[in-house]
């Protein structure tokens, strides 16, 4: 109790230091910080973030829930003028300066004032000024908030503001604005169109009922805005190469219309500006007449004369050496075609289809009009491709420690060849290592680095999808198809059960829209060989420690029933099972009903039996052949944005067709009764996925980001488990944080073992992420989940799924987090608490594990979702 007291103390001294810090220091005599906005809108208070974003002054941010602002006060620890206040110091006293130039010098005496002035500074960048409420930026907060309510139709409205001082605390001050929409104006019943040129007259025409701007409507800015893009782009889309946004205007006659917005279409011909006049024309639709490739553009060779060139399928490529590449690999990823119509999207799915190649840098394409051309309607265009290195190589190396390696080093590289078969194909050859010590190497070789793994792959991709038939139709171009075969092998020496393990994959993908992704691999054959099971009791102690702990208490029991060859006796003259000879021989003789087992802990030979199975599961070879289907949805634009959702969804078989050639050809089963390819049993099963991600960003320094995943894979046929690759864990950085990885469920079972892992797996996240000061960011956050066996071999009830009751065995923690971002990763801290631990009894399962003696401290890289 006096432990948490002191906590509690230390807690409410450093809330009330923060508190007692003098937040209005700078703030001068007769004016006001600002501390909170309110915006009441036909007098009810609203918080629409769209309207406080118009606000010109924010008061300044605060940690959530303890409300301080700690830039504020970091803000005020700097003096603001470091130089007069260092000087006025330094000649307080006459002979200081002349003591201080002779202990040390003029020079660093001086340096002193800068180091001074660098360190005020320093504080200042780092901290948040304080926000005083100006009149001028009060006014642009009113002038904003009047256009922002007029650009929806309320043309009349009324805004003013009112600055309410803090009674209680001196300086501070609260902004409350008032707007009063008034009546709305809507969209005239007539909407006049005066369009110039034939051409668009008829496009728009066609495409009328797909207009933003509908009698009846309310009146908003931002449908004239959506609206003029339309036209914008549907008129580049069918011809109009001329055309421009600014070609588009409205006008809105308002003058006693009864509140409505009577609106006219004003679109123009074209301009044409010479030396010294202009004129109008008519648009016209323009043609595609000649596209001309270069395939190795560079500035220095721009005056050159071609050495090579080809024709293919109406487009002419041109190369000023040896042409590298075959002409549909380059027209395939071309969508402007000659004799069509021009469309400014097909210049903007060359650019995109170009640089997906990964071959050339980003292209340059420009369209010019063909010279004595009569109709004036016919362009070609010019595509300049400038070609990446044909051989790129990379090299990288790292040391770290982990549980497992007490040290070790790592060294990674990869080459790349570009075009490998004139095709634009890319072929990525890799291979990694490392190298560690471990005192709990199998061997416990004396040798410093005795434990190793070494891997390597190689990937090629075809940037299209490889089949007997033509996918065109099905998958065109634009949704950049690419085909990839790979094949990877890794080795691990020392290092647990001492895995050899082989992949390969076929695969396809593509994108039919910007937000859209779809993967299929074909084939995906995995193969895992353990090369030394007799160190599974080594590797996996707690299922020794519980075998031995059985085996015990049967001999204490049963003096002489366990063969002596299986045991020594240990200090405290007691059973230690002799690895792996005397443990295998203990549970073969339970199992064979040679020995009665005894335990504290339960049923002791279905405890056995446990052990034995899971054993087993985690020593066997493993053989997988499987194909799957990934369909991913991701709003997010780039980086920066921060309000997106992402949703995918996976569903993955394997084992059928090699089941289905084995009943085709008769092949026999072992003495297991399961089918074996090169004596492997090989796994069957079926495993689906659905992971949603939404991130809502409230204001530019909060977002809310929740995430939920469920997965579930169902062995069959040939199976009576999941291979542990295939698997799922819980807990860790990016999970359940209250829980190191692979420390969490099954069910209830309270992690029996070292890699706790199933068949069935529950995740749910939500985070609050906020500024705390500049770029250290702050979390708070609440996860979810658990994982379980179901239609599976285990038989314990704590870690099996029966029904919708076992969801009370959702794991929950809640925690906080402290983040750095440097802009291109964000390095984080989450230190998760044990909020409601489903492995304790029921009743006794809230907050019983909250303390930071039980907390868990991830680190990790970039956010977890």
């Amino acid at each position: 109790m006096t432990h948490y007291l002191a906590k509690i103390s230390l807690f409410i001294v450093f809330i009330s230091l923060l508190y007692s810090c003098n937040a209005v220091k700078q703030v001068p005599d007769g004016e006001f910080l600002l501390t909170e906005n309110t915006i009441l809108v036909d007098s009810t208070k609203i918080k629409d973030a769209g309207v406080y974003s118009q606000l010109a002054q924010k008061p300044n941010p605060t940690i959530p829930l303890i409300g301080v602002p700690l830039g504020l006060h970091i803000y005020n620890l700097a003096d603001p003028q470091p130089d007069s206040t260092y000087l006025k110091w330094l000649h307080k006293n006459p002979k200081r300066e002349e003591r201080l130039i002779r202990f040390l010098s003029k020079k660093q005496v001086d340096q002193i004032d800068s180091s001074y002035v660098s360190f005020n500074k320093w504080l200042q960048k780092l901290g948040d000024a304080p926000v005083i409420i100006k009149e001028n930026k009060t006014e642009k907060s009113l002038e904003r908030l009047e256009r922002w309510y007029a650009s929806l139709g309320y043309f009349n409205n009324e805004v003013n503001f009112k600055i309410e001082p803090d009674k209680k605390r001196a300086k501070r001050a609260s902004l409350v604005f008032n707007i009063n929409r008034q009546k709305p104006y809507i969209i005239g019943d007539t909407i006049i169109e005066k369009i110039s040129s034939p051409v668009v007259d008829s496009l728009f025409q066609k495409t009328k009922s797909n207009s933003f701007i509908k009698a009846g409507k309310q009146y908003a800015a931002a449908d004239f805005v959506n609206e003029r893009d339309r036209l914008t782009v549907l008129l580049r889309n069918s011809g109009l190469y001329h055309f421009e946004q600014d070609y588009v205007r409205f006008e809105a006659d308002t003058v006693n219309t009864g509140h409505k917005a009577n609106i006219t279409y004003l679109i123009a011909d074209r301009k044409i500006t010479d030396a010294d006049s202009s004129r109008t024309v008519p648009f016209k639709v323009h043609k595609i007449n000649e596209v001309q490739i270069i395939t190795d553009y560079s500035y220095a060779n721009r005056n050159k004369s071609y050495s090579d060139s080809i024709s293919y399928n109406g487009y002419k490529l041109y190369s000023y050496g040896k042409m590298r590449y075959r002409p549909k690999a380059i027209t395939d990823a071309v969508s402007i075609t000659p004799g069509k119509i021009f469309k400014d999207i097909d210049r903007s799915l060359t650019y995109n289809q170009l640089s997906d190649l990964n071959i050339f840098k980003y292209p340059n394409i420009n369209y010019t009009p063909v010279p004595n051309d009569t109709t004036g309607t016919l362009l070609n265009t010019s595509i300049l491709l400038s070609p990446r290195d044909n051989k790129t190589l990379g090299v990288d190396f790292d040391a770290f420690l982990s549980t497992i390696q007490q040290y070790g080093i790592g060294f990674s590289g990869n080459m790349t060849f570009r075009n490998i078969f004139r095709g634009a194909e890319i072929l990525q050859i890799s291979g990694k290592g490392s190298l560690g010590s471990s005192k709990d190497a199998a061997d416990n070789s004396s040798r410093f680095f005795n434990i190793s793994e070494f891997g390597g792959d190689a990937k090629l991709t075809f940037p299209r999808i490889i089949l007997p038939f033509n996918t065109q139709k099905l998958i065109p171009k634009y949704m950049l198809p690419t085909t990839t075969l790979s094949f990877g092998a890794s080795a691990q020496n020392n290092i647990g059960l001492d895995r050899q393990s082989f992949n390969s994959f076929y695969n396809y993908s593509w994108k039919p829209s910007k937000i859209l992704n779809y993967q299929v691999d074909v084939l995906n054959v995995q193969y895992v060989k353990n090369l030394n099971i007799g160190n599974y009791f080594n590797v996996y102690k707690n299922s020794f420690e519980q075998l031995n702990d059985i085996a015990q208490q049967t001999e204490f029991a049963y003096p002489g029933i366990i063969n002596p060859e299986y045991y020594s006796i240990n200090n405290n003259n007691e059973v230690v099972l002799v690895i792996p000879s005397g443990a295998n021989g203990f549970i073969r003789d339970v199992l064979n009903g040679d020995i009665t087992p005894v335990s504290d802990q339960g049923e002791a030979y279905q405890l056995v039996d446990n052990i034995d199975e899971r054993k087993a599961r985690l020593t066997e070879n493993n053989l997988i052949f499987a194909s799957n289907i990934t369909r991913t949805r991701d709003t997010r634009e780039n980086i920066q944005d921060n309000s997106f959702s992402r949703t995918r969804f996976k569903l993955e078989s394997a084992g059928n067709i090699l089941s289905s050639v084995a009943s085709l050809i008769g092949a026999k089963k072992n003495d297991r009764g399961n089918y074996e390819v090169l004596n492997v049993q090989y796994s069957q099963y079926i495993k689906g996925e659905a992971e949603y991600i939404k991130h809502w960003e409230l204001d530019d320094n909060n977002i809310l980001a929740i995430r939920a995943f469920g997965g579930i894979a169902i062995p069959y046929g040939n199976s009576n488990s999941i291979p542990f690759t295939r698997s799922y864990f819980a807990g860790g950085a990016n999970d359940n944080r209250g829980w190191r990885a692979y420390d969490l469920g099954p069910g209830s079972s309270g992690s029996k073992d070292e890699f706790n892992e199933a068949n069935f797996k529950i995740a749910l996240n939500a985070e609050y992420r906020f500024t705390i000061i500049g770029a250290v960011k702050g979390a708070l956050f609440v996860d979810s989940g658990n994982i379980w066996n179901v239609y599976d071999n285990i038989q314990d009830e704590e870690a099996k799924f029966n029904g919708f009751k076992d969801l009370k065995e959702l794991a929950v923690a809640s925690g906080i987090g402290l983040r750095y971002d440097f802009g291109f990763f964000v390095i984080r801290l989450d230190v998760g608490f044990k909020t409601h631990n489903p492995a304790r009894p029921e009743g006794e399962r809230w907050f019983k594990d909250y303390n930071f003696s039980k907390a868990v401290y991830n680190i990790g890289i970039n956010y977890p979702f």
